[in-house]
């Protein structure tokens, strides 16, 4: 008997923005439903990592997700001579957003990183508010001060991106430290990894080690680099937005403050909505089913999801 399951290769299709290849998946909207909802991707991330999200939103709607520049295999902003700067990323989803959606309304999911950027858009396109219906942060943040861990861990982390963003130092940190064979080894000891292979069988963190060392090839090592810094630098507060937007925390989020995340987003946004999530981390394994992300979507953001 074939199998049924669905694939993600069969919703992705090619993308051109701005001169830049990439690829979008699309799914189309169920029998009856109306809703266009785009999701953007947060950090070290594919269309493939966020599969499982991707169709459980679908019940709600058509869901389109669309690679950013330098993540999931696609071109990177060096190509046309310019950084992957939180405002370049912005600028492109918004040409992106105009030529999708162009007399429709739209959902934004944002998750992580991806609901900076999608706030940092809102920010330089104001009249692009005016098509959005429903505004959703999934474990979102929008300054420095969002992130819990300690200052010497922020200095590591912000001064090694600095380095990494350079070409040959970006050239050597491929090469030798996001070798497979290096990654297969060490990469689940590291600190931000170990909580991903926890409390996995063996047949699970082989897939998951296999996953990720797809994900660290597939995502431009220079933009990664560049984008943690400037993600670790981050002050979105400094224009307002005029939306109300739906935001969903991790009580066990092991990188941000919900406090201060939730202070922040109300200096931003009209209103603010405050929904938590039973979900054991900040984001699920790189691996993980349509099961093992819907807490992420909790019951009262598909409330608002099932309205027409």
């Amino acid at each position: 008997m074939a199998n049924s399951k669905p694939n993600p290769a069969d919703f992705i299709v090619s993308l051109n923005v701005n001169g830049l290849q990439g690829r979008m998946l699309q799914m189309p909207a169920p029998n009856g439903k109306s809703r266009e909802i785009m999701f953007v991707y947060g950090h070290h991330s594919s269309l493939e990592r966020w599969w499982g999200l991707v169709q459980d939103l679908n019940q709600y709607g058509a869901v389109t997700m669309p690679d950013l520049p330098g993540f999931g295999g696609m071109e990177t902003f060096y190509k046309l001579g310019k950084k992957p700067t939180v405002d370049n990323l912005a600028d492109y989803l918004a040409a992106f957003v105009k030529m999708r959606y162009k007399r429709k309304k739209v959902t934004i999911v944002g998750l992580s990183f991806g609901f900076v950027v999608v706030t940092r858009m809102l920010q330089r396109y104001p009249d692009l508010t005016k098509k959005v219906d429903v505004l959703i942060s999934v474990v979102g943040f929008a300054h420095k001060d969002d992130f819990s861990f300690s200052k010497s861990r922020w200095r590591f982390y912000r001064y090694t991106a600095g380095l990494v963003s350079h070409q040959l130092p970006a050239i050597f940190f491929e090469n030798v430290f996001l070798h497979p064979l290096v990654l297969r080894l060490a990469y689940h000891r590291t600190h931000n990894a170990k909580e991903k292979f926890e409390g996995l069988s063996r047949a699970e963190r082989r897939a998951t080690m296999k996953f990720e060392v797809h994900l660290w090839h597939a995502n431009d090592v220079r933009t990664w680099a560049h984008t943690t810094r400037e993600f670790l630098q981050l002050d979105n507060c400094g224009k307002k937005v005029d939306l109300p937007v739906w935001h969903v925390s991790v009580q066990a989020d092991r990188y941000f403050d919900n406090h201060s995340v939730e202070q922040h987003l109300n200096v931003i946004f009209n209103e603010v909505h405050v929904v938590k999530a039973k979900a054991a981390n900040h984001a699920p394994s790189v691996v993980a089913e349509m099961e093992s992300v819907a807490p992420l979507i909790p019951p009262k953001i598909r409330e608002v999801l099932a309205k027409a």
